[in-house]
Order: C-alpha cells, then structure tokens, then sequence
C-alpha cells in the first residue's frame, strides 16, 4: 500500500476539523458561485505550505482550488480562530490516547529580518543594527508544537520563556 501524501486529509482527521470550520451559507437572492469544498481546501493550504510553492503556482490539476482561493480560506479561517481550536483538539486527543511523546521536549527560537517592520520588529544586535523579528517555539518530544510567540529580534531568548510556556495551552485529558 502506497504511503499517503503528508496533504491528504483522511476521513479520520476530517471528522475532527470539518466541524471546527465557520459555516458560510449562501445568500438567497444572489448566491453566485458555489464555493470550492472546504476539504480540497484545506488539501490545498496543506500542499502549499508542505512543498513551499507560492500560491499562485498552486496546480489547478490537483483540483484544490486556485491558489488565491486557498490563499482566502487560510485567511478566513485563520481570523475565525479555527488553528488554535484545532491545535487544542488533536493536542487533547492525542493525551487521550496516552501518547508516550507527549512530554516537555525543546524550546526552539527562529529569527528573520523583519521586512516591513511592525509591532514585533525590533533593532538587531548582530545584524548591524537591521530590524528583525523572533519566533519563539516549544514542542513536545515529537517535534509537534505547542506554543509559539514573536518578538523583536533584539530580544533575549531567555526572557521569553515564562510568556512562551503561559501561552501552552491546557491539554485536556487524563491526569498524570
């Protein structure tokens, strides 16, 4: 049996995330087009962001929808708050289950140089003075993420350990 794709969303992990996704009904008067199946969708975003493509070179042969399509949902379920629903879902299922990976595994910190600037730009101290930004990550033992936070990249990572784990979010589950 073929391996599955790392974008292919079984039926499994469907019935978790389709009802966690914002209902959009169609107007009644003036429906227009009928719009593309959240699940090839979410295939989609998936597909980009595995393979690092830009959205507009998104295959339309995959039958995902356009990239800008995709581009609109991450969007628009990004602002109804779905990611973090999801995280806490699948993160509570998999204590359910008793996953032995679940521990305390690492703390990583990632920076870029911040292109426009913005709230969480800061002066870099190696970098010759450019502004810049930090992300903040802890996973569990498998690399799964549980929190992840933006600084300017002329914070310290050190100071940003006590904010990184308040943002974990509660696993719901057994205890112990």
């Amino acid at each position: 049996m073929a391996r599955p794709k790392p974008w292919e969303v079984d039926d499994e992990l469907w019935a978790v995330l389709g009802p966690l996704l914002p209902k959009v009904e169609r107007r009644p008067r003036h429906p227009g087009r009928k719009r593309h199946p959240d699940r090839l969708v979410f295939q989609g975003i998936l597909f980009v962001l595995h393979t690092g493509i830009s959205w507009k070179h998104l295959p339309q042969e995959l039958g995902f929808g356009s990239g800008m399509t995709c581009w609109r949902r991450l969007a628009e379920w990004t602002a109804a708050g779905v990611w973090p629903r999801l995280h806490e879902v699948l993160a509570g299922r998999a204590a359910r289950r008793e996953c032995p990976g679940l521990l305390p595994g690492g703390r990583r910190q990632l920076s870029h140089p911040g292109v426009k600037g913005g709230a969480n730009a800061g002066r870099s101290p190696v970098d010759r003075g450019r502004t810049g930004s930090m992300h903040h990550l802890i996973t569990d033992a498998t690399g799964i993420p549980l929190a992840a936070t933006l600084t300017g990249g002329n914070r310290n990572d050190v100071t940003q350990l006590i904010p990184l784990l308040q943002a974990v979010p509660p696993v719901r589950g057994k205890r112990g």
